[in-house]
């Protein structure tokens, strides 16, 4: 179940990130269960969307360590930190492809509140969050952030394209901006088209009252697939989580397994 949940690759790439464990005194204190196991209780956890107290004890660490070696990996940045790693690795074989990518939003019910969550107005006010994404062409997540519901998706893109690391390149310099971008006519604001032609990406926005969906979609549906790849982690269908970073952290963790998936390909 470990090796499944947690491939040798994987594993390897995770050991550069975590922090190391803390000094316990000597001669006493219960065992430290190990990171691999603790791993893989939080990626099955984030996929089967299970609670912390459901945990099966096969992993071996119980549902509250798995979650408070959670909350210290998360206050540590390992997941951010993780999800830069697969891309380089993917960037160094020339898997991402910079010359299209495509941003979208998916918007979550909160069921227990918390910061970032605000009256949704297309689920009739219930209190909400969103999940932002920007894939590349191939619709591999390269930067992710989460919103209040309400948010506009106008704000949350400046954040995003600000979000993607310097990525490594098969040859040349590391890369960090796509050539073009796709967005829907959520995004169709002049302010916004001359941020990004500043910062050299050329933006492929659907203009209101112009343009049809349908032409849009030519190019934009592989962030909707990448939305429902999303999906395969079911501790994203709603956040139960009332700490932002925390819901981030599980975004950043599906993530990562996407992109894990086209490494291992």
């Amino acid at each position: 179940m470990v090796e499944r949940l947690v491939p040798e690759e994987l594993w390897e790439l995770f050991q550069r990130v975590v922090p190391p464990a803390p000094r316990r005194p000597q001669g006493g204190g219960r065992r430290r269960h190990g990171d691999r196991e603790v791993l893989a209780a939080i990626v099955f956890v984030a996929t089967t969307g299970c609670t912390w107290q459901q945990l099966p004890p096969v992993f071996g660490p119980s549902g509250p360590t798995a979650h408070r070696r959670f909350t210290e990996w998360t206050a540590a940045g390992v997941w951010a930190k993780l999800h830069r790693l697969v891309l380089d690795e993917l960037g160094g074989r020339g898997e991402l492809d910079w010359s299209r990518c495509a941003t979208d939003s998916v918007s979550v019910r909160a069921s227990k509140g918390g910061s970032l969550t605000d009256p949704n107005p297309v689920d009739r006010g219930k209190r909400g969050s969103k999940i932002h994404l920007l894939v590349d062409r191939a619709g591999l997540p390269l930067s992710v952030g989460i919103s209040a519901a309400n948010t506009h998706d106008k704000l949350a893109l400046p954040p995003l394209v600000r979000g993607i690391a310097p990525i490594r390149s098969r040859r040349g310099p590391r890369r960090r901006r796509p050539a073009k971008l796709h967005g829907d006519k959520g995004y169709d604001f002049a302010d916004l088209r001359r941020w990004l032609r500043e910062r050299g990406i050329t933006p492929r926005i659907a203009r209101r009252g112009i343009e049809s969906s349908d032409r849009l979609g030519r190019h934009r549906w592989v962030v909707e697939r990448t939305v429902s790849w999303l999906s395969g982690c079911r501790r994203l269908h709603r956040r139960y989580e009332r700490k932002p970073e925390h819901f981030l952290a599980f975004v950043g963790i599906a993530a990562t397994l996407i992109c894990h998936r086209r490494l291992t390909k």
